[in-house]
């Protein structure tokens, strides 16, 4: 549920640029470049794998993108259908995240990518180790308050200041959380099964990978891409563990205040001081006291036991109240550990299990009275429902009732919000017969109406004036302004002429003798 969520939360932050990038209609160049670019911020965005931010990184995935889908396809791709689209999108993410983890292993990038598996072979140690360390604090707890319960009951006025209600609550609260960190150990665990495996399989690729490559120029696509797809997913699978990593040590962290309340109430130095004289046992040792002891059959004429040599498959058996003894609980108000090797009880299809072999025989003389005394229990202390397991007993209840049919007592919440529809006004296309009459008068009318036509002509006549007219229409081109120069101004440069006339005035003479002299200088001179 955990990945899950993560998941869809993740679809929902990239829906705007999938949204963007399937709803364009790219035409120019420019608008082409400008979805690729995009394709390319999913793709490194969907990975996980670097920044956006960082320029080395979007160089590197856009060089891993051009080498499967390079920008001539974006004609092809712009003609595929919005589904096909988004699938595509998927394809490509995978397929360039795998590219971009080879090349990392041949150190030709990749230098923003975190190394997970060792990331995760150094977390999840520590987490256990954490894990560990709570549940051994746990154990000494239950131990310590089990020896005090036990004490009290044989010696009531020993302890007059302590309360037993109190204190049973502590235990309580320690089973509890005790067994929660058992799940968390438990989940740990795995987790650290599922890397070591995804390893060998992220290894195991990447070696086939580098031999299919090796130095070749070109190489069929049907032949690595199905590798680089697998080295993706592997890495989301590692991507998955470390989210789910952090899930467990945050939920480890925030049950430390469970832990740090038992020292609040009962703190080391009282409890030192109470158990002065005690003899505190933890669970291995109650079952290593009670191993040599078993139940006698015989004694039992109506009652069924199961034990290790006769029952197949004895350790997968779905023992009662988690692995508790069954006798303890309602006399004692104590969760001591059930030996299995003492005998099991089997009642009414329900497997019980005890500490000892006198409460085997006490418990099995009247089953369903101890099994009730349980309950009562579990009514005053209503976190032992849970803890004991205890869902059949109180289906009776509202939230239980719902848990009845399914195949774990744990209950999912009741998931709850607010909705709205809306409905069309006419969802079927409207059946009215506008000519329909209801009145008979308006019906009268409109026979009368059409039978008058009947009797009625129409007529149309041309005059001289009217024949041959028809409507024209011309269309003129609008003037437009237009310049024309014809004259342009010029000017040379001549020589002026100089005449001069010699003799005009007369002289001694009767008779006039003129002389005339050009001083003129020629053109090309000037």
């Amino acid at each position: 549920e955990l990945l899950s969520e993560q998941h869809r939360v993740l679809e929902e932050r990239l829906a705007p640029v999938v949204r963007d990038i399937t709803d364009s209609r790219p035409h120019v160049q420019e608008e082409m470049e400008s979805v690729y670019r995009k394709i390319v911020s999913y793709v490194l965005l969907s990975s996980g794998l670097g920044s956006p931010t960082d320029i080395e990184v979007v160089r590197e995935v856009t060089a891993a993108l051009q080498s499967v889908f390079p920008q001539t396809e974006m004609i092809t791709f712009a003609s595929l259908s919005k589904k096909n689209k988004e699938q595509q999108l998927k394809n490509l993410a995978t397929l360039v995240t795998g590219i971009r983890l080879y090349n990392k292993e041949c150190r030709k990038g990749g230098s923003s990518i975190d190394d997970l598996p060792a990331i995760l072979n150094e977390a999840i140690p520590s987490a256990t180790r954490t894990v560990d360390e709570g549940l051994n604090t746990c154990h000494t707890l239950a131990h310590r308050y089990a020896a005090l319960l036990e004490s009290m009951q044989e010696d009531q006025h020993r302890y007059t200041q302590l309360s037993s209600f109190k204190l049973k609550e502590a235990l309580f609260n320690v089973r509890q959380y005790e067994a929660f960190l058992c799940i968390l150990l438990s989940d740990a665990i795995t987790s650290a099964q599922e890397v070591e495996k995804m390893n060998v399989q992220f290894a195991t690729t990447m070696e086939q990978l580098k031999n299919t490559v090796q130095n070749r120029v070109s190489i069929d696509t049907k032949e690595v891409f199905p590798l680089f797809v697998a080295l993706s997913n592997l890495w989301t699978g590692f991507q998955d563990e470390i989210l789910l990593l952090s899930f467990l040590t945050n939920m480890t962290n925030s049950l430390q205040q469970f832990s740090e309340i038992q020292s609040q109430l009962f703190p080391e130095e009282v409890l030192t001081s109470l158990l002065e004289g005690v003899t505190v046992k933890s669970d291995e040792e109650r079952i290593r006291e009670t191993m040599g002891t078993r139940v006698n059959v015989s004694d039992f004429k109506n009652q069924e036991w199961l034990f290790p040599e006769t029952t197949d498959n004895f350790d997968q058996l779905l023992i009662q109240y988690h692995g508790f003894c069954a006798h303890a609980i309602g006399v004692k108000g104590l969760t001591l550990p059930g030996n299995p090797a003492i005998g099991i009880l089997k009642h009414r299809e329900r497997c019980y299990v005890f500490s000892s072999k006198e409460a085997a025989y006490i418990f099995a003389q009247d089953p369903d009275k101890f099994i009730q005394l349980n309950v009562e229990k579990a009514k005053e202390h209503a976190e032992l429902i849970q803890l004991l397991e205890l869902c059949h007993q109180f289906e009776y209840l509202a939230p239980y009732a719902q848990a009845r049919n399914a195949d774990k007592c744990l209950m999912k919440p009741t998931t709850k919000c607010d909705s709205s529809t809306q409905t069309d006004t006419h969802i079927l296309p409207p059946t009215i017969v506008t000519s329909y009459e209801w009145n008979e008068w308006e019906l009268r009318r409109k026979a009368i109406k059409l039978a008058n036509l009947r009797r009625k002509l129409t007529h149309a006549m041309q005059t001289d004036l009217s024949h041959m007219r028809r409507e024209n229409s011309t269309q003129v081109y609008l003037p437009k302004d237009v310049s024309t120069q014809t004259k342009r101004d010029n000017s040379s440069n001549v020589p002026k002429p100089q005449i001069f006339l010699e003799g005009l005035r007369g002289g001694s003479s009767h008779s006039t003798h003129m002389v005339k002299v050009d001083l003129t200088r020629a053109v090309d001179e000037t």
